[in-house]
C-alpha cells in the first residue's frame, strides 16, 4: 500500500465530496415529502401513493448490490457523474409521467441513483482523506447529507407556492443532479490534486482503496451474510428494525399530510423543519456513543421512533390532528438525530478489522432490506385497513426493535469502561 506524505487540508474536500454531496442531497430532500404527494396528484390511491414512495429505497436496496463493482471498474468520481445523469432520468419521467405506474418507474431510478451516489461518495473520502482524519471526514459527510435533508424541503415549499404544482419539485432535483456532475467534471483530477494516494492490489489490479472497499462490499455478498448468520440474525435484526424505523419515518409524514388534507406547501414546511431537528442532533449522538456506550443512543432512538409512530396512530381522527401530526413530525426527528450514525458506528465495531468491508456490506444490506420492507408494510396495511392502523404496526416494531437491541447490543458490543 502507498500513501500520500502530504499534510491533509480539510478545504481540499470541501469542492471535490462535499459540496457535491450537498447539492444532491439536497434535490434528494427536495423531492421526498411530495412523491405521495405527486402520487395522489395522478389519482393514487393513499395505499398506492405509499407504494410509489416505497419504491424509493427498493432502488437504494437494490442499486447497492452493483455499486461496488461499478465504482472498482470506473472510479468515484465517474460514478458519481454517472449517478447524477441517471437520476435526472429519473426525475424526467416523474415530471412526465401521466399515471402512478410511470411515476414509480422515474422513483426506481432515482433510488438506484442515490445508492451509486452514496457508495461512491464514501469510497471517494476512503481513498483520499488519510486514516487519521477518516472518521471525522465520514461523520462531516453525514452530516452534509442530512443538511441537505434539511435545506430540500424548504425549497420545495417556495417552489410550489410559486407554481402552484407539487411536480414541479422535481426539477429542483434535476437543478441539483446538474450543479453536482459540473462540479466533478470542472474540478481537477483527485489524484493530481491529492498527490500520491492509498493503493491495494486486488484481484490482480491495482485500485484506490475506496475502489477496493466497494468492491469488496459487494463481492460476495450473499456469501458473507450467510457467513455472518448469528450475528445478522440477532443483533442485525436490530439494524433491520432501525432501518425500518427511519424508511418508515420518510414515507409515513409525507403520506399522513396527505391523509388529513395538510397543503403541499405546509407539508414541505413542516418536513423540512423536521430536519432542521435532526441535522442539529447529527454530532450528540456521536458524543453520547463515543462516552456512554452505543445502547445510550439507540434504545433512545427507537424507542422514540416506535412512541412517535403510535402517536400517530392514536391521533388521525381527532379534530387538531394536523398539530398532534407537527409535534410527532419534532418528536421523530429528535428520535432519528439521536441515533445518528449508528448503524455505520455497530458495523464498524462488529466488522473484522483486518478486512471489514466484506462484513460492512453485508451490514448495510441488512439494515437496507429493513428499509425497503417498511414502506411495502406500510403501503399493503394502509390498503388493507387504514394509515392509523400501519403507523400503528411500525410503533409496535419500533419497541420491538428496542428491546432487540437491549438483548443482543450488550451481548456483541460491550459499553466503554467507566472513567
Amino acid at each position: 500500500m502507498s500513501t500520500s506524505e502530504q499534510p491533509f487540508r480539510w478545504g481540499s474536500i470541501a469542492l471535490p465530496a462535499l459540496l457535491p454531496t450537498l447539492l444532491f442531497s439536497i434535490g434528494e430532500g427536495a423531492i421526498i415529502p411530495i412523491i405521495p404527494i405527486a402520487a395522489d396528484n395522478l389519482g393514487a390511491s393513499l395505499a398506492i401513493a405509499g407504494l410509489v414512495a416505497a419504491v424509493l429505497t427498493i432502488g437504494e436496496l437494490f442499486g447497492n448490490i452493483p455499486s461496488g463493482w461499478l465504482i472498482a471498474r470506473v472510479g468515484e468520481r465517474p460514478a458519481m457523474i454517472g449517478a447524477a445523469a441517471l437520476s435526472v432520468v429519473g426525475l424526467v419521467i416523474c415530471v412526465i409521467a401521466p399515471n402512478p405506474l410511470a411515476l414509480s418507474f422515474g422513483i426506481f431510478f432515482i433510488g438506484l441513483s442515490a445508492a451509486v451516489f452514496a457508495l461512491a461518495r464514501h469510497a471517494f473520502m476512503t481513498s483520499f482523506v488519510p486514516i487519521a482524519y477518516r472518521a471525522r471526514a465520514l461523520s462531516t459527510l453525514g452530516g452534509t447529507f442530512r443538511l441537505g435533508y434539511f435545506i430540500g424541503p424548504f425549497i420545495t415549499a417556495a417552489v410550489i407556492h410559486l407554481t402552484g404544482s407539487a411536480t414541479s419539485a422535481f426539477w429542483i432535483h434535476v437543478v441539483a443532479c446538474l450543479g453536482s456532475a459540473i462540479v466533478l467534471i470542472t474540478l481537477p483530477d483527485p489524484t493530481k490534486t491529492f498527490g500520491a494516494v492509498a493503493t491495494v492490489r486486488l484481484a490482480g489490479r491495482d485500485m484506490r482503496e475506496g475502489e477496493a472497499l466497494a468492491e469488496q462490499e459487494s463481492a460476495g455478498l450473499f456469501r458473507t451474510i450467510y457467513n455472518s448468520r448469528a450475528v445478522l440474525s440477532q443483533l442485525g435484526l436490530g439494524a433491520a428494525l432501525i432501518g425500518a424505523l427511519r424508511a418508515s419515518r420518510q414515507v409515513i409524514l409525507p403520506l399522513w399530510a396527505v391523509s388529513i388534507g395538510i397543503a403541499d406547501t405546509n407539508t414541505a414546511i413542516i418536513i423540512g423543519i423536521a430536519g432542521a431537528v435532526d441535522f442539529a442532533l447529527f454530532y450528540t449522538g456521536g458524543q453520547i456513543m463515543d462516552r456512554y456506550g452505543r445502547l445510550w443512543t439507540a434504545l433512545p432512538s427507537m424507542i422514540g421512533l416506535g412512541a412517535g409512530h403510535l402517536v400517530l396512530a392514536f391521533t388521525h381522527d381527532l379534530s387538531a390532528n394536523a398539530s398532534w401530526f407537527i409535534g410527532a413530525a419534532m418528536f421523530l426527528s429528535v428520535a432519528n438525530g439521536l441515533g445518528s450514525g449508528i448503524l455505520m458506528t455497530l458495523g464498524a465495531d462488529l466488522a473484522d478489522k483486518a478486512n471489514p468491508a466484506p462484513f460492512l456490506g453485508a451490514w448495510r444490506f441488512t439494515g437496507n432490506t429493513g428499509g425497503a420492507i417498511a414502506p411495502l408494510l406500510i403501503a399493503g396495511i394502509t390498503a388493507l385497513g387504514s394509515i392509523a392502523i400501519a403507523a400503528g404496526v411500525m410503533g409496535a416494531l419500533g419497541i420491538l426493535g428496542a428491546g432487540v437491541l437491549l438483548r443482543y447490543l450488550p451481548r456483541y458490543i460491550p459499553p466503554p469502561p467507566r472513567g
